[in-house]
Parts: structure tokens; C-alpha cells; sequence
């Protein structure tokens, strides 16, 4: 199923849908979770927690939203984070130049790219406005950085651009309080903010937008000295460097020097492992090794985490050795101390970051997950059941006889344990079938025959098999099906 189809799915569904659009000035770039969205993304949170966070015993800090104009001098955001942008001398339209120029010639610049590279591929290709076919002014940068003044002095600060500035300045406290040892991870799940040019595609380019970002700090003299790298030796990976993406197991992307040591290698495997239970096809996935001009401008070496969808490859998580840059530049700013003791060395930790934006990662399962079965004339979305966002329809067959009130005492009886959805009305079919447009793996029906032997009908939503069991069962039934792996 491809981009429209998700959207629709979306919309109709309760997924996910524009902020504000009763409203003529509401701005693109933010979009809102719906009921079942929001049961998706919490989730697949859950699940992130389970099989990266809690795996290492990392830990997980909410830190603020807003920061102090300090944290991004030092974190070089201020004068770094921006994208090259062209304004119409014509009708003042302003375009990234970096997407206009590959949208119109097919020729790729990366955005971190010389401003005088983007002019002399307009000048070149003769490009014009797309809008009024004016001429272009000089290539210029745009800071994304949504600037904010607190109090009535209106004290410069800025709403974050990313999550992970509050672990590092937070470092020095949480390695002392929570009796640090390297190496560390630690985690932070929320909302950042960047003023986005041109933001589109719903949650493929948000102004607003939910990551999880995890910093793992540790001894830059021992990132082959992982004993946990036995553990995913063997998970294959498929990664990027030239013009495919080849697959190998993690050990033989260190033996082949594709990935420069058994620290990163041990992450980029769980983020496989991970993103496979998600019920993303990995198959459709690579790390693409990212060249200098494409990395950060806070990077040493970089791999960008990228799936194929109907609508090209999409990037869905970061992963960057970020090396000392950001202690040391807090440090130099803030002039206290970042350096830890490891064993009996006094260490500046080094920092890996695992950066995911939840966003395009639910994009993305939403459409690896939606099949158009044409045999039965239904749409189904084969969500991993421990990810479905209802995990059983409780159904009357009908609303008289006694059925209906049946049907609420087993509502009842099992809506706080699992995620449940009532519905006595309309023909039993279509009520299948909205079921399985939310990923509801079960339905439970409740007819005649439940008043007399207490047995109804179960269904699985992708076979369609239906079968009788005891009511007493469907405790078991569903704990064994939708319980995290």
C-alpha cells in the first residue's frame, strides 16, 4: 500500500491528522495523534524501552523543553543548525534550495553542501521559481531554531532542536547520583522543535515531533572491548557504504572493517533486531555510512538508519559517534567538570547516539503493515498484535435477547487488562472489517449459543478463522498472542 492509502487509513481511523484545520491560518508542520495513533505510539515506545533501554539497564531522564541560549552556543546550534534556502526576486517565494534544485534537475546536494554549489547548479541548469518562473537570489542559510523570550525581560532561550541536549548537560549529576559506569547509556523520549522551510508529508517533516534518543558515553580506548557483542554477532545487517546495500552479520562488518569497532557494530545490531519486531521488513532497510559532507557538523563517523517505502528511502534513526564534542564543548562553556573515573582512569567519555524519530518510524510500520486483500474486499492492517492499538473487539451479535448486556459483563470483565473495543452496532461484517483497519488482532463475538453453554466466537483478524471457545479462555487466548516478545 503506498503514501495515500496510509494517509487515508489515517484519517478515517483515528491514527493521526493536521493540528488546527478547522482553521484557515493553521500552520503545516503539526499534526495530531488520534485515539489509536496515540495507542500505536505508545506502544512501540514500550517496546523500544524493552528490548533497547531496558536490555542494557540504561537509564531515562524527561528533561525541559525549553533551554537556556547557553546550551546551544556550546552545542554549535546556533551558529551550525541550518539549510540552505532561496528566495524568488519575483513573487518572495522561499524554497530549500537543496530539495528544489533535486526536485527539478535530479541533481543531489547535500544540504551541509558550500552555498556556492547550490548557486552554481541554478546557474548552471538555468532554474527558475516554480511558482512564477522569477529568478532566484543568492543562496543563503536559515537557522531552524524556534527562539522563544522568558519573562518580562524576554530572556533569549530556544525550544530544543533535538532531545539530546539535556543528557549531556545533565551528564556530570546523573553519573554521580545514579552511580555511573561507563559505558552509559542514557535515554530520553519527547518532543523537539525546528522551524522546517518546508515542511510536508505529514509525519515524513514536522515542525513539531516526537524522538527517542538514547546516548551511549564511554572510554574511547575500549570500543573493542564489548563483551556483549557476542550476543548479535550473528544478526545480520545490511549496510551502505558505496552504491547497494550489502548484507553481513555484525562480526563480519568488523572483520571487513565496514564498521569501525564492536561498540557501534553491538548497536547497530539491537536497532535491527529491534525494528524487526516492530513488523518493519528489514529486509527493505540499510545503514547508509554517511560521507563528510553529509554528516553533522557535530559527527566523526555517522550511519543513517534508513527503510524503502512507496515514497523512497526514508531516514528513521540517526546513529552518530559523536565523540567528545558535546562534553567538551559544555565544559569549555559552563566551565565545570565533565570528566568521569573509569576504574582508575580520569576519562572525557566519548558518546554514541542512537537519535530515532518516532514519527516517520510509525509512518513507516503503518505502511509495511496495510495489505489490500482484493479476495476478501477488505483492507487490513497486520500490526505485530503487540503493537495494535485494540487488541480485540468485543461484539453482540445483536442488541436484544440479552446479548447486548452479556456483551458489556465480558467488556467488563477484560477491558483493564488489555485493550479493548465495544460495539453493538451495524451488520457484523462491516464491524469486522473496521476492526481490521485498526489492526485489531481478535474479534469476540457474543450471539445466542453464549447464553447457553458460555462460549463464543473468537476470529483472528488476518486468517479470518473463526472458532468457539470458552469465555473463561479468552484471558489466555489473548495474554499468549498480544504479550510483548
Amino acid at each position: 500500500m503506498d503514501y495515500e492509502a496510509v494517509m487515508k487509513l489515517a484519517l478515517e481511523r483515528g491514527f493521526y491528522f493536521p493540528s488546527c484545520e478547522v482553521y484557515a491560518d493553521a500552520q503545516a508542520g503539526f499534526w495530531e495523534y488520534g485515539p489509536t495513533g496515540v495507542g500505536l505510539k505508545n506502544k512501540f515506545l514500550e517496546l523500544w524501552r524493552r528490548e533497547l533501554i531496558r536490555r542494557d539497564g540504561m537509564l531515562e531522564i524527561d528533561g525541559s523543553q525549553i533551554m537556556s541560549k547557553s546550551v546551544f552556543e556550546a552545542s554549535g546550534h546556533l551558529g551550525n543548525f541550518a539549510d540552505p534556502i532561496i528566495k524568488c526576486t519575483k513573487c518572495n517565494s522561499t524554497f530549500r534550495a537543496d530539495r528544489t534544485i533535486a526536485e527539478l534537475t535530479q541533481i543531489d546536494i547535500p544540504e551541509s553542501a558550500d552555498l556556492e554549489e547550490f548557486d552554481n547548479a541554478i546557474s548552471e541548469n538555468n532554474i527558475k521559481c516554480p511558482k512564477c518562473k522569477g529568478d532566484f537570489d543568492k543562496t543563503k542559510n536559515f537557522n531552524m531554531m524556534f527562539k522563544v523570550g522568558i519573562g518580562p525581560e524576554e530572556e533569549e532561550a530556544y525550544l530544543r532542536p533535538e532531545t539530546c541536549q539535556s543528557i549531556f548537560v545533565d551528564f556530570p549529576r546523573l553519573y554521580k547520583t545514579m552511580r555511573g559506569k561507563l559505558p552509559l547509556g542514557i535515554a530520553q523520549v519527547g518532543k523537539s522543535f525546528r522551524n522546517e522551510i518546508a515542511p510536508r508529508q505529514s509525519l515524513l517533516r514536522l515542525r513539531e515531533f516526537y524522538q527517542a534518543e538514547i546516548e551511549v558515553f564511554c572510554n574511547p580506548s575500549k570500543l573493542n572491548e564489548m563483551e556483549k557483542f557476542a550476543e548479535i554477532q550473528d544478526t545480520i545487517i545490511r549496510v551502505q557504504t558505496d552504491s547497494e546495500p550489502v548484507s553481513m552479520t555484525c562480526k563480519e562488518a568488523i572483520e571487513s572493517g565496514t564498521v569501525p569497532n564492536k561498540f557501534v557494530a553491538y548497536y547497530l545490531g539491537i536497532l535491527t533486531e529491534f525494528y524487526e519486531k516492530t513488523g518493519i521488513d528489514v529486509t527493505k532497510s540499510r545503514f547508509r555510512k554517511l560521507g563528510d559532507k553529509e554528516k553533522a557538523f557535530y559527527a566523526e563517523v555517522a550511519f543513517d538508519f534508513e527503510v524503502e517505502t512507496t515514497i523512497g528511502w526514508l531516514e528513521l534513526v540517526a546513529c552518530n559517534y559523536r565523540s567528545d564534542y558535546d562534553l567538551s564543548s559544555h565544559a569549555n562553556k559552563s566551565k565545570e567538570k565533565f570528566e568521569v573515573m573509569d576504574n582508575d582512569e580520569k576519562v572525557l567519555p566519548h558518546v554514541f547516539e542512537i537519535s530515532m524519530g518516532i514519527d516517520r518510524s510509525l509512518y513507516t510500520i503503518l505502511e509495511h503493515s496495510l495489505k489490500d486483500d482484493k479476495e476478501h474486499e477488505r483492507i487490513v492492517l497486520s500490526l505485530k498484535p503487540y503493537l495494535s492499538p485494540t487488541h480485540v473487539g468485543i461484539l453482540s451479535l445483536v442488541k436484544k435477547d440479552g446479548l447486548k448486556e452479556k456483551t458489556d459483563e465480558i467488556y467488563l470483565s477484560i477491558k483493564r487488562k488489555f485493550d479493548a473495543f465495544l460495539d453493538h452496532s451495524g451488520a457484523i461484517g462491516r464491524r469486522y472489517r473496521r476492526l481490521d483497519e485498526i489492526g485489531a488482532p481478535f474479534a469476540v463475538t457474543v450471539d445466542h449459543q453464549t447464553l447457553e453453554d458460555d462460549t463464543v466466537t473468537i476470529r483472528k483478524r488476518d486468517s479470518m478463522e473463526q472458532s468457539r471457545i470458552k469465555i473463561s479462555d479468552i484471558d489466555s487466548i489473548l495474554l499468549e498472542s498480544v504479550a510483548f516478545p
